[in-house]
């Protein structure tokens, strides 16, 4: 199955992916305080620049890949911050909590591998210039 062929496929997997990262930017820009105090928690230096990168990430990147926007580039640098994530915050490994989330991680950096290597489909940005091109 390509993108191509299936571009409503490709556009529903990019709407699920980037749901998590969307909502997750509206949460922190709604709760900064506890969200650097978590980055800080975790033994992270500068939590004020961390919050504002994740909030690039979360909120800028995700609203990329929503739009299918230089979806392999976004997709990849969305991967590396989601397995950051899961070393830094969730490498718990005796707190099953913990546990789900860092596979939870693994396998979203999984799904945004796929989109890394395969790109938007034709239901985006990226495929609208291609026609065009």
């Amino acid at each position: 199955m390509t993108t191509d062929r299936y571009p409503a496929v490709s556009f529903i997997g990019r709407l699920l992916m980037c749901s998590l990262f969307l909502v997750s930017g509206i949460g922190k820009v709604a709760a900064p305080a506890a969200t650097k105090a978590y980055i800080a928690s975790a033994g992270l230096p500068l939590p004020d620049i961390a919050y504002l990168a994740a909030i690039a990430v979360e909120l800028g990147l995700g609203t990329l890949l929503l739009l299918g926007y230089r979806t392999r580039l976004v997709a990849g640098l969305m991967a590396l911050f989601t397995l950051v994530t899961a070393f830094t915050f969730h490498a718990h490994f005796d707190d099953a909590n913990q546990q789900i989330h860092f596979l939870k991680n693994l396998s979203i950096a999984g799904g945004l591998v796929q989109f890394a290597v395969w790109g938007a489909g034709r239901w985006s940005l990226d495929g609208l210039r291609s026609r065009t091109a």
